[in-house]
């Protein structure tokens, strides 16, 4: 519903105030004081009224705007409390294509014009406005854009993409978010859905800590701005374009986390001697990160051929990490081995958890073909201190149960848990689970469930019923033949016999 959010009205006109009289101590609230009697043994009741004018203000801010607006018509004395709010957030219609898209928006950027105007200016915490503009609206972004710099905002949020519309038209200079002095009291900003012009002159974000860009055209300095920003912590950019080199300068000697997702970018360089957490989704590209001792966790999501291995090869500065999430999405009939190096300055020495999620496209017919999931072996091989691997393989319109036998693996004398979703009984995901059983000297168990986590449509986890028996058998033949445990999630409990459930270790253990 457009409008402040969660309200579905505009706060009502201010009611004239004597600008000598402090709020609370007018007629009404005299005649309220002395209209109220007291029992002998009854206890003084609450009055609001009675506590200091900011303690109000604090009170009211913690209501929605909507309630914090009717609260104001209680009393006179309580009108204009609400115009002292520190938190200001709105939402309009984010989908173009809706009906009442243009009806909504109205109604959305009246009540913040309307809001803006009476507020006090005066302690704002936070401005948000999640709504989609068009260019022809742009003079009300400059207002908003003035209102928050004046007021001293430490948030703001302006979030003004059309869900279903990917040009953004709204521009909006950087420079119209400092105040008179050219400084900025910003310590987070998100930018959605505009073009930005930075440039190195543009130097009021000091203490800005974190920055976030999406779906932002960027033209100009991008550099030069960042260098500026000295005190910033965390840098995210998801779908942002105009920039073919990303370069984070080591002015950011405090950037802790970096997120780069989605950027048609020809390369990646950054000096961030405390980065502690690194995610990139794209493309192969080239990603130089000069020191980075204290980097503890990473996400590389790499899409095209080899993106698998590419992820442990092609960024050697996360060798460090204890924590490392990959995602590889590859052609099976076009999927080749590739064998990793294994001597110690190619390997993570460090990594003692990795989560792994793999979505393979192929024909149903060649889904016991695939290799791409066995380039997870040789990947493992470059970890030897792992000791939990979760795996979320999903293949795109496949089906099928097969055997097949093992393939070699170096052994792993710390893995001892081990996740496996998506399992279908392929030919390459059987081969890596039997690889991990034989080698995995510590495992305490291995589960594995047909189920696709994270699937994208209903259909993808329709048939279980007609799957679950065939892996179910294959877990009960393979547990016997490893000796160890290998629990199968999702299986009905009555499958599971009195004999069975008596075993130890060895045995095949069903779940609810």
């Amino acid at each position: 519903m457009a409008g402040a959010e969660e309200d579905e009205v505009a706060p009502p006109a201010p009611h004239p105030v004597d600008p000598q009289q402090p709020i609370g101590q007018g007629p009404a609230a005299k005649r309220s004081r002395s209209e109220h009697h007291h029992g002998a043994g009854d206890a003084p009741s609450f009055r609001m009224e009675d506590l200091p004018v900011d303690v109000q203000a604090v009170i009211m801010s913690l209501l929605p705007l909507k309630e914090a607006v009717r609260t104001s018509i209680v009393s006179t004395s309580w009108r204009m409390i609400w115009t002292f709010r520190c938190n200001l957030s709105f939402k309009g219609p984010r989908y173009l294509h809706e009906n009442d898209t243009k009806i909504q928006q109205a109604k959305c950027i009246e009540t913040v014009n309307c809001v803006i105007q009476q507020h006090s200016r005066i302690g704002i915490n936070k401005f948000s406005i999640r709504c989609g503009l068009f260019e022809e609206d742009s003079v009300h972004l400059d207002r908003w854009i003035r209102f928050a710099a004046s007021s001293k905002a430490k948030i703001i949020h302006l979030d003004l993409r059309f869900k279903d519309v990917f040009e953004e038209v709204n521009h909006l200079h950087l420079e119209a978010l400092l105040d008179a002095q050219g400084s900025s009291f910003l310590r987070s900003l998100f930018l959605g859905g505009v073009v930005i012009k930075p440039h190195s002159a543009i130097c009021g974000f000091t203490i800005l800590r974190r920055l976030v860009l999406q779906s932002v055209t960027i033209s100009g300095d991008f550099t030069g701005f960042l260098a500026n920003c000295a005190a910033l912590e965390d840098l995210e950019m998801i779908e942002c374009s105009g920039l073919t080199n990303l370069i984070i300068p080591q002015q950011l000697d405090k950037l802790q986390h970096l997120l780069i997702d989605g950027m048609e970018v020809e390369m990646v360089e950054f000096y961030a001697a405390d980065l502690s957490h690194f995610e990139y989704k794209g493309q192969v590209v080239p990603i130089v990160h000069h020191g980075c001792s204290k980097l503890k966790k990473a996400t590389i999501m790499f899409s095209g051929k080899k993106g698998l291995a590419k992820a442990f090869t092609a960024v050697p500065s996360i060798l460090p990490v204890k924590i490392l999430n990959v995602r590889s999405v590859a052609l099976s009939k076009y999927s080749q081995l590739q064998k990793l190096p294994t001597r110690p300055d190619g390997m993570f020495m460090h990594l003692r958890h990795m989560t792994c999620r793999i979505i393979v496209h192929s024909r149903p017919q060649e889904a016991n073909y695939d290799i791409e999931v066995l380039q997870l072996a040789y990947c493992l091989d470059a970890a030897p201190q792992l000791e939990t691997l979760q795996l979320n393989m999903f293949y795109v319109s496949s089906s099928g149960v097969s055997s097949a036998e093992v393939v070699g693996m170096r052994r792993h004398d710390h893995l001892k848990t081990v996740f496996m979703s998506g399992f279908r009984c392929y030919k390459a995901q059987i081969k890596l689970a039997c690889c991990i059983l034989e080698n995995a000297s510590v495992l305490e168990k291995l589960t594995i469930e047909p189920r696709i986590t994270g699937a994208r449509y209903l259909g993808d986890n329709t048939d279980l019923h007609k799957i679950l028996p065939g892996v179910c058998e294959w877990a009960q033949l393979t547990s016997e033949r490893f000796g160890k445990v290998i629990n199968v999630s999702g299986a009905p409990l009555h499958t599971m016999d009195a004999s069975s459930a008596q075993q130890g270790e060895g045995s095949l253990q069903h779940h609810h």
